[in-house]
């Protein structure tokens, strides 16, 4: 598809079907006939089928969009149910973007779900983002949401981003000729494990509701034309509070990707910042020990001292015999609990702050710190599933 096809649908009549199905549309006048049979004959790709990218595709697909696509190379888990809706318990274990795309034909039988089961990295960002009108930006990691923001920019797409963590969520649209995009407001990415993943820190349910289906309201706004898009504006929601605050953007001259002298001119893949699970399976990571590996040592009765650095509310839901409690952001304070001599395995969820609670000791002088690869998640799932899975 051109990028002027995809960026300007032409309109298709609506059959008697449709029009009966989207009566509440056609009498209002911001959408009417006209507006549904463009929405009919646009396209949106949604980039993540999780708490975000359910609300958007589930309405996305109720309004009519003719063709949506959902990117996403990952299996149903019983940890998504309390906030991705497009999934039921049956699901588990299924692949996602299958179960999504069965889901939304119940839906909608008139709009073409494309199940694209891959991750999306710099070899496929452009193509895939290129081939439909608008993005919709439901990741949960760093290196996807750059990745989605310069290639939006590149092949010209709006992206119309969204983020939740724990009871707040921000939304925007960048990468509109006359707006900023992501890196006007963050050139690069956080160095790793300074923001707490959602798995980390938590999100309520609810709130991936309400965010996305506020990028669903944006990006229909998009591909009708009318109303005023969340372009130059950055919406914060505090569902604690409830209250929404804008903030003010600007393109900036020094954008790394969108100024008009560019240092940018390609895709690049950062190291993730909320990095999945840790495979137990990679030797090449300094320092690390995987689960089976530290059950061998339980087993052979070892001298080793294991150390748990998630916070007190995580070890309350699930936890390892004998391991000595020192949150992360209290180890600078726990140092005498911990003997230079003696090897110490630190873990946490999935392995990012133990591995900087590590690479922290071992400047310390604890040259024998080691990492349990992928945390207690992998203890569970590998050796103990006894340990719930959170």
């Amino acid at each position: 598809m051109s990028e002027e096809a995809a960026a300007r649908p032409t309109a298709e009549v609506l059959t008697r079907a449709e029009v009966e199905r989207y009566g509440r549309h056609l009498v209002m006048p911001e959408v009417g006939s006209v507006g549904q049979e463009r929405l009919k004959a646009a396209s949106a790709l949604i980039v993540g089928a999780g708490g975000l990218g359910s609300p958007a595709a589930l309405y996305l697909a109720a309004a009519g969009v003719g063709r949506l696509g959902l990117v996403d190379f990952d299996s149903v888990e019983a940890t998504n149910l309390q906030r991705q809706i497009l999934f039921g318990s049956p699901d588990v274990d299924r692949r996602k973007v299958e179960v999504a795309r069965e889901r939304l034909a119940t839906i909608n039988p008139h709009v073409e779900v494309e199940a694209i089961d891959a991750r999306l990295d710099r070899s496929n960002a452009l193509d895939l983002v290129g081939d439909y009108g608008v993005v919709i930006d439901g990741s949960d990691n760093f290196p996807t949401r750059y990745l989605v923001n310069d290639a939006c920019v590149l092949v010209g797409r709006p992206n119309v981003f969204g983020s939740v963590l724990r009871f707040e969520g921000q939304v925007s649209v960048f990468g509109m000729a006359d707006g900023p995009c992501y890196r006007c407001l963050f050139p690069e990415p956080p160095r790793p494990g300074v923001v707490p993943s959602c798995a980390e820190a938590g999100v309520l349910g609810v709130l991936p509701g309400i965010i996305g289906s506020l990028q669903a309201l944006e990006a229909i706004k998009l591909l009708l034309g009318f109303g005023d898009p969340l372009v130059g504006r950055f919406l914060v929601f505090d569902g604690a509070a409830l209250r929404f605050r804008e903030i003010a953007l600007h393109k900036s001259p020094n954008c790394p990707v969108c100024s008009t002298e560019p240092s940018q001119t390609g895709l690049v893949e950062y190291e993730d910042a909320c990095p999945e699970p840790v495979s137990t399976t990679d030797t090449a990571v300094p320092f690390d020990i995987a689960p089976a590996e530290l059950r061998r040592w339980l087993d052979e009765e070892r001298d080793f001292h294991l150390v748990d650095v998630r916070t007190h509310r995580e070890i309350r839901i699930a936890s390892l015999d004998g391991a000595t409690v020192i949150p992360l952001s209290e180890l600078p304070g726990g140092l005498d609990e911990l003997d230079r001599e003696t090897t110490i395995v630190v873990y946490c969820h999935h392995g990012p702050r133990s591995r900087h609670a590590v690479a922290f000791l071992r400047h310390r002088g604890f040259a024998r710190a080691r990492n349990l690869a992928g945390g207690i998640d992998a203890w569970s799932r590998e050796i103990d599933s006894s340990i719930p899975i959170y």
